[in-house]
């Protein structure tokens, strides 16, 4: 079957699945693969839970010519018809990646210009070869602007995502090391996430840069935009703005140009936000919006699944930043951990994976930075910390023994910054303060 025939489909039932447990009726099924799975095998549930047609690619599970529909590849035809869906859209479709704060900087925005126009944008963390079609399948006539994160751990990934996707508009929010063992190097993460300013550069979109960034200014270095907006903290920047107040939510004052300061407080943690802030600032002015509606997008923005998320327990504040974690991210929740004013901090820190032949003298610099910053105690957690015990911190190489140590200590009205990899399971932890 050709795209366009199965694009024809799509308009009729354009709700798009995947997984059996959640069918939606009267959808398209793509019976996707995995490594431990075969979504052909599913195509017949798929038909009994509601779906209208299955998208498979092997013959032996095509019981009619009516409802399977057979092709090479299920998804690369995902794919393709995404981007055949998306070639056919005429509306602002922002793209953004980077090391750290896309999924933030992507629900800011999305808050921000949620105030004047019906946005879409990725849901949680669907910002892969897989994800990113998902998105684009979802956008429907209604949709105004579509906003579309797009993630990577190897070279070659943004630029495919890019292909698909095709953003008029993008930002890189920062790059640092992480997902080494993929990228090989920071040099290599540099190549891999400056692949969105090279698809920009190359269609005429618009470029949003943080210009203090000297890593960002240089990717983007030699390359003609249709349009570069800068933002950060210097008032010659088409967006500036400077951070009043990080206790431990953000208040920052913004301002175009030279123009009049205006006053946001967040219910964001971690001064690192700042620029995720503004970034957020800054597309809402290109696409039109006053600067009121942005305040207000900006103020009703909620971090949510432990992305620097300021979270009451019955005797402590912590702040659950436990998604992620890489070299560039611990640094900047360290030095946040520095300007808050507490009268008892705690650090308690879990491994960084995927840090390949860097992680030894990654994890031993968060350690030597969290040495410096007077704190009430210190807890490091998982084989990468332990490994580098300095004989008067508390190190625990699993998470399990670090939760029966916090539980013995009972701490109470401390200043938590509980900061891992995803794989440490941290949530153990927050049960026991």
């Amino acid at each position: 079957m050709q795209i366009e025939q199965l694009y024809q489909i799509y308009q009729q039932f354009p709700q798009i699945s995947t997984d059996t447990r959640q069918i939606s009726q009267d959808s398209l099924f793509f019976a996707l693969k995995g490594g431990n799975f075969n979504g052909n095998t599913f195509a017949k549930q798929a038909l009994a839970s509601g779906a209208r047609y299955v998208v498979i690619d092997e013959v032996a599970y095509q019981e009619n010519d009516t409802q399977y529909i057979l092709v090479e590849d299920v998804l690369t035809t995902l794919q393709r018809l995404a981007k055949h869906h998306r070639q056919l859209l005429n509306i602002p479709v922002i793209g953004i990646t980077g090391t750290n704060g896309k999924t933030t900087t992507k629900e800011l925005i999305y808050s921000v210009l949620s105030q004047k126009y019906q946005t879409l944008a990725t849901k949680g963390n669907l910002n892969n070869h897989i994800g990113v079609p998902l998105t684009l399948l979802s956008i429907g006539k209604e949709t105004e602007v579509a906003i579309i994160e797009m993630g990577a751990n190897h070279v070659g990934e943004i630029d495919f995502l890019s292909s698909l996707a095709q953003p008029t508009m993008g930002l890189i929010t920062n790059v640092g090391k992480a997902h080494l063992e993929g990228f090989g190097s920071f040099e290599g993460v540099k190549t891999a996430k400056g692949e969105l300013y090279t698809y920009l550069a190359d269609h005429q979109g618009t470029l949003f840069i943080q210009a203090d960034n000297a890593h960002l200014l240089g990717m983007a270095s030699g390359k003609q935009f249709d349009q570069v907006i800068r933002y950060g903290a210097s008032e010659e920047y088409d967006v500036s703005g400077k951070l009043l107040m990080a206790d431990p939510y953000l208040q920052i004052e913004w301002k175009v140009n030279r123009g009049t300061y205006h006053t946001v407080s967040t219910q964001l943690t971690g001064s690192y936000n700042t620029e995720n802030i503004l970034a957020a600032i800054a597309i809402g002015l290109s696409l039109g919006l006053s600067s009121d509606q942005i305040c207000a997008g900006v103020e009703q923005y909620t971090p949510q699944n432990n992305r620097s998320q300021v979270t009451k327990t019955a005797r402590n504040t912590v702040i659950a930043d436990f998604y992620n974690a890489n070299a560039s991210s611990m640094a900047a929740a360290l030095t946040n951990m520095e300007i808050v004013t507490a009268s008892k901090k705690v650090i308690i820190l879990g491994d960084m994976f995927e840090m390949g032949a860097e992680s030894e003298a990654e994890h031993l610099t968060v350690i030597r930075q969290a040495e410096n910053i007077p704190v009430h105690l210190r807890v490091f957690v998982g084989k990468a910390f332990y490994a580098q015990q300095n004989g008067q911190d508390h190190f625990f190489p699993t998470t399990e023994e670090a939760a029966q140590f916090l539980r013995e200590q009972q701490l109470c009205e401390c200043f938590i910054l509980l900061k891992g990899s995803r794989g440490m399971a941290f949530e153990k932890l927050m049960e026991e303060l």
